[in-house]
């Protein structure tokens, strides 16, 4: 069927303003597949099922619209005191001066744009492959416009257990910058890695992450989105899990003019885990702010769990969106699916909009969803102040309350709680 002309010319001006690697080595199929779905959907329009609570047209754009950097000097670099190994992108482009030198105990770490036009190399196995496989049944053409133009990102290849956690560090200082990255996982049997993603990568960024744990590997990912309130995001996360694999991500965003955050999770190997989570909250006072989450989660093996927690505080006419799908194929027995989704408005002029789903094609399973909005609790707020809190300490009080099940998913305390205050932090910036 031929693409509405619309659709046509908002995909030809996008893709003509970019390019292809000049040589391109073991990334050139990937690239070219994925260009031509690309070409074949289109981008995508608000009547789309997956984008209508989401309005595309800045994504669409050729140029990004304008987002000035934040001064984040108020409060210390996150992590600070964490001794992991940081790998430093300065909107989008590779500061190697700024990072760690990329060797690790039990892990192989390179460079996508320093090696993709070698001839072999073993991220040619997931490269672009994990993408594909999530373009069904729901497109994802922002996810294969990533694949073939992403200039640059990190290749992470566990064998073993990796002595300290890897930290991608994201500095945006240019006003507008757009940048294309694209990381790949590979965790080998019994390896295990905790992958950080910290910053705002630019004005408007596009991320893939395509991660492939197998048999018994784990992988822990976290990742903190920064403050900047004029920010356009994109990102996408495809994970592909093997037999007794674990898989867990949690995401903090805080503000954001638009924020469209995909979880696409695979379950090939029996008595697999995977724990997807997020914590957004924002203040519409300055600038808008939209805040979308977009999960699919595909059970097709024995025995496997499945979480998704997310919460969303909004206030001042910020907007939260949550589109979550648990789909169990057939064979898919004892499969265990959860999905939560809750938004606490501080006030009336915000909404939150939620589109939980399940499809099940097997009959020994516990699958359940649900979503709530709400606005705080009277008894509690009455509760904390008959005992001297002040209302805004309360309040905070109760936020903090509410959003602790999201974080509650990280299992690295030291981690936890480094979010826990820059969320506190945050509050305190944000009070009436």
């Amino acid at each position: 069927m031929a693409l509405p002309e619309q659709k046509q010319d908002a995909t030809h001006a996008r893709v003509s303003a970019l390019s292809l690697p000049a040589e391109g080595g073991w990334t050139r199929a990937a690239r070219a597949d994925a260009l031509s779905r690309l070409n074949a959907t289109g981008l995508p329009a608000p009547r789309d099922e997956y984008w209508r609570f989401t309005r595309p047209a800045d994504l669409n754009a050729v140029e990004p619209p304008r987002a000035e950097p934040m001064d984040e000097s108020d409060e210390p670099p996150l992590y600070e005191d964490l001794p992991a190994l940081t790998v430093v992108f300065r909107d989008g482009v590779f500061d190697a001066d700024a990072s760690d030198e990329l060797a690790l105990e039990g892990v192989e770490i390179s460079r996508l744009g320093a090696v993709q036009d070698a001839d072999i190399h073993w991220a040619r196995e997931v490269y672009g492959q994990l993408e594909a496989r999530g373009q069904d049944p729901v497109t994802r053409p922002f996810a294969a416009l990533n694949t073939a133009f992403a200039t640059d990102g990190i290749l992470i290849h566990a064998t073993g257990r990796a002595a300290r956690p890897i930290n991608i560090a994201y500095l945006h200082e240019d006003a507008a910058s757009d940048p294309i990255l694209h990381h790949v996982v590979k965790v080998d049997d019994s390896a295990s890695v905790t992958v950080l993603e910290t910053g705002a990568v630019g004005a408007r960024f596009n991320t893939v992450m395509e991660a492939d744990i197998a048999g018994g590997g784990t992988l822990h990912h976290v990742r903190s989105q920064g403050r900047n309130r004029e920010r356009r995001a994109n990102t996408h996360t495809f994970a592909r899990l093997g037999a007794r694999s674990v898989f867990k991500s949690f995401t903090l965003s805080l503000n954001g003019a638009l924020t469209r955050n995909e979880h696409v999770v695979e379950f090939q190997g029996d008595d697999a885990v995977a724990h997807v989570a997020g914590a957004a909250i924002g203040d519409g006072r300055i600038a808008p702010m939209h805040h979308d989450d977009t999960v699919f989660v595909t059970h097709d093996a024995v025995n496997c769990e499945s979480r998704q927690v997310f919460k969303k505080v909004l206030k001042n006419g910020a907007l939260g969106v949550f589109q979550g799908k648990i789909l169990v194929r057939p064979g898919a027995q004892k499969t265990d699916g959860y999905q939560i989704s809750q938004a606490l408005l501080l006030d009336g002029d915000s909404q939150f909009l939620a589109k939980p789903e399940l499809e099940i094609y097997a009959d020994d399973v516990a699958c359940s969803h649900g979503s709530t909005t709400g606005a705080i609790d009277d008894d509690m707020l009455f509760y904390l102040r008959a005992r001297g809190v002040p209302e805004r300490r309360a309040t905070d009080l109760l936020v903090l309350a509410f959003l602790a099940e999201t974080l509650a998913e990280i299992e690295d305390e030291q981690i936890a709680e480094a979010l826990r205050q820059r969320l506190e932090n945050w509050l305190d910036r944000h009070a009436d």
